[in-house]
């Protein structure tokens, strides 16, 4: 076979490549998550905090706020009078837990903590809760050693990102 048919061949099937790529996109095929087209903003109250942690409350309504705007066609808005839809939620709890220790020292080398929450979105326009979570946990992790000296607030950012990261793929359905 000679170059030129060669050539010919790689043009004919890279062209039949690009035609059932765009033939496979027409076909409603969707990669990621689908929204209801029908809700354009999203309240975004600041969660409550039932926990002896502070801060943590703002930090997960930021980062959820941030997420949402990032990833789903909402809109984010303070007023919640003017939203069509509002997640609201409770910080239920806040542990840490112990993963790994100096034999030699006995100091702590790495935390686990857990953020958990119970949160809903509800459409205000009807009153209807959309979606509805109970006992929703992430974790994250810290190493306060000497070495690192990481700070508790490292593993509560990391978990509240996760959090925030989760409400929002909650919040994405087949509608």
């Amino acid at each position: 076979m000679n170059t030129a048919s060669q050539a010919f061949r790689r043009t004919v099937l890279a062209l039949g490549v690009i035609v059932c790529a765009v033939a496979a996109g027409g076909c409603g095929y969707t990669h990621g998550q689908r929204y209801d087209e029908s809700i354009t903003t999203v309240a975004v109250p600041i969660f409550e905090n039932r926990v002896f942690y502070q801060g943590v409350e703002f930090d997960l309504t930021e980062a959820l706020a941030k997420e949402i705007e990032l990833r789903t066609p909402y809109k984010v808005l303070q007023d919640q009078s003017r939203a069509d839809t509002a997640v609201t939620g409770s910080i239920i709890d806040v542990d840490q837990r112990r993963l790994a220790r100096d034999d030699r020292t006995g100091l702590v080398e790495a935390l686990e903590v857990s953020v958990t929450i119970d949160f809903d979105w509800t459409d205000l326009r009807s009153g209807q809760v959309l979606r509805q979570r109970k006992g929703f946990t992430a974790v994250g992790h810290y190493a306060p050693a000497r070495g690192t000296g990481e700070p508790f607030q490292v593993a509560q950012h990391q978990a509240v990102a996760r959090l925030a990261q989760r409400i929002v793929d909650a919040m994405g359905s087949d509608w």
